[in-house]
């Protein structure tokens, strides 16, 4: 088994990920090189991993990272990979910023502590997931740590999108672009590893347009499947103003409803073990010292959450949206006959009816209208209002 074999579809990028594993290992009877990455074949200091939501970015990056890291070359079961595959290996640093942003503080704490020297292995390795959400000062100083590399540092960024990047972060990495798996690849992935019927399996992968995890969620959580269910629902009940609104209202708790279920399970665990960390509970001398310094440090936690519900909450709503604009695309196809396949396909008797009732024009305007709420909702208009604008557009066609 090889940490590659997690990668569903992504052939091309898991051959050249292997080449670059292939170029890291010390000449055959020399002492570890202590030149930069960036002199050996096959391999370089800086990677960036894009693609779309379901293509396995940040997978893609975690495999490679065991894989460097790996004295085997990424065998998927020496201590190292399992290390790497729990995110407690001493040579790597996992950054998963779980706030709005990711601030230059953040950033130059970063920095120095991706400076050091590895531990035990080859190389020290940054995995920066949703690298996209660095401040503008923060990508100044992470542009530092990338233009002037430590000689045994590999930054691995994940975005979506190279263009999400400054262009000067992203002239300096190698892009490792990802596709969205074939529905068929997810399924055979989702069938031999959670032992889930394929033909579920296939139909929760067409769901999910190819993300690997929604699929996994969608089979697994009949929750999560309900919630897809109600966001489906809104293009039929956009027919007149008062359904129209009270869907947009739907959209929105649904969302939330998402999100809340998300969050509360990091934050109670994080807010106790903070209360243990100051010693709650216990007594002896200096206790009650401690214990008044917590209100301080459980603010900040508190903030810290609250930013991250807030982004949790508009990065469900925004796959809310992506389902309704997959559910409209699927409409498009069904007007124009085109011989795709169908990520709704268990609906499709409302694609049908609604292919029938509109013109492919009108249904290119609704897919507009969920563009621009999506636009609308990272800008920061009250999530509500956008959805209310985005149904209302919908009826009108």
């Amino acid at each position: 088994m090889s940490v590659f074999d997690e990668l569903a579809g992504q052939e091309a990028v898991v051959a050249q990920l292997r080449n670059a594993v292939a170029g890291s290992q010390p000449a055959s009877g020399a002492t570890t090189s202590l030149q930069p990455p960036a002199k050996r074949h096959g391999m370089t200091h800086a990677w960036l991993f894009t693609g779309p939501p379901g293509s396995g970015r940040s997978v893609a990056a975690r495999a490679f990272a065991s894989a460097l890291l790996c004295p085997y070359g990424g065998c998927g079961e020496c201590a190292s990979c399992r290390q790497v595959r729990a995110g407690t290996h001493a040579d790597l640093l996992l950054v998963r910023p779980d706030g709005l942003s990711y601030g230059v503080k953040q950033t130059r704490d970063l920095v120095l502590r991706a400076a050091g020297a590895p531990s035990g292995g080859r190389w020290r390795v940054v995995l920066f997931e949703d690298a996209d959400r660095c401040t503008e000062a923060a990508a100044n100083a992470l542009l530092k740590a990338i233009e002037e590399p430590a000689p045994r540092t590999v930054w691995l960024l994940c975005a979506p999108s190279a263009e999400d990047l400054v262009t000067t972060i992203r002239s300096r990495c190698r892009v490792m672009t990802l596709r969205v798996p074939p529905s068929e690849a997810v399924a055979k992935v989702l069938a031999e590893r959670d032992g889930i019927d394929y033909d579920l399996a296939l139909a929760c992968a067409r769901a999910a347009q190819g993300h690997i995890g929604r699929a996994r969620r969608l089979a697994l959580d009949p929750a999560a499947a309900a919630r897809r269910e109600a966001v489906l629902k809104v293009p039929v009940q956009s027919m007149s103003l008062g359904p129209a609104l009270a869907a947009a209202a739907a959209l929105v708790k649904t969302a939330e409803d998402e999100a809340k279920t998300m969050t509360e399970q990091l934050d109670e665990p994080e807010r106790e073990a903070l209360r243990r960390a100051f010693g709650e509970g216990s007594t002896g001398k200096g206790v009650a010292k401690a214990m008044r310094g917590m209100a301080g440090a459980m603010k900040d936690l508190e903030d810290r959450q609250k930013s991250r519900a807030t982004r949790v909450k508009r990065d469900t709503l925004d796959s809310a949206l992506l389902e309704l604009a997959a559910f409209y695309r699927d409409v498009l196809m069904v007007q124009v006959g085109a011989d795709v396949e169908l990520a709704n396909s268990d609906h499709a008797d409302d694609l049908r009816r609604l292919a029938q009732g509109t013109t492919p024009e009108a249904t290119l305007r609704r897919i507009e209208a969920v563009m621009r709420c999506r636009e609308r909702v990272t800008a920061n208009v009250a999530p509500l209002l956008a959805a209310e604008e985005l149904t209302i557009s919908l009826l009108r066609g």
